[in-house]
């Protein structure tokens, strides 16, 4: 499956995620926000099941932001779930 975020209150765009039939992370794309730590992430997180993953992102911040581009990754991977 493959679903795609727009992301909100960070400098990322849009997060796309794919999920396999066990809802393990086949790949994540994140367009915008800091390119290398991105790519860390989304290198990190292959493979791994997305509920993990939501429940090692969610409600991480960015700054003085409510939210962060791990946190939108955990929002787009639970929005994918609920499809």
């Amino acid at each position: 499956m493959v679903y795609q975020y727009k992301n909100t209150g960070v400098c990322s765009r849009s997060t796309t995620v794919t999920l396999n039939e066990n809802n393990e992370i086949v790949d994540v794309e994140v367009v915008g926000g800091c390119n290398g730590n991105l790519k860390g992430i989304m290198s990190l997180l292959k493979g791994m099941k997305a509920e993990e993953a939501i429940q090692r992102m969610q409600g991480i911040t960015c700054g003085s932001r409510p939210t962060s581009c791990p946190d939108q990754i955990a929002k787009a991977l639970q929005e994918a779930l609920n499809q």
